[in-house]
């Protein structure tokens, strides 16, 4: 593993969460339904901060 990236080939935004199940072999739908779903159902989970903060610390992927 070469560490967490953006993935620029299948990014919506900001490739945030497409990067993410890269990384893990997720379904990047899948990752995304589930990261809107513990946004909008927990408050303590502030969702779009973090997509933010990761938006601009995560680089963009090579391939």
């Amino acid at each position: 593993m070469s560490g967490l990236t953006r993935n620029r080939r299948n990014a919506m935004i900001g490739g945030v969460c497409s990067g993410i199940a890269k990384n893990f072999g997720w379904s990047a739908t899948a990752t995304r339904v589930v990261y809107v779903l513990l946004s909008i159902m927990s408050v303590a989970f502030p969702g779009i901060l973090v997509y933010l903060i990761l938006w601009l610390v995560l680089p963009w992927d090579d391939a």
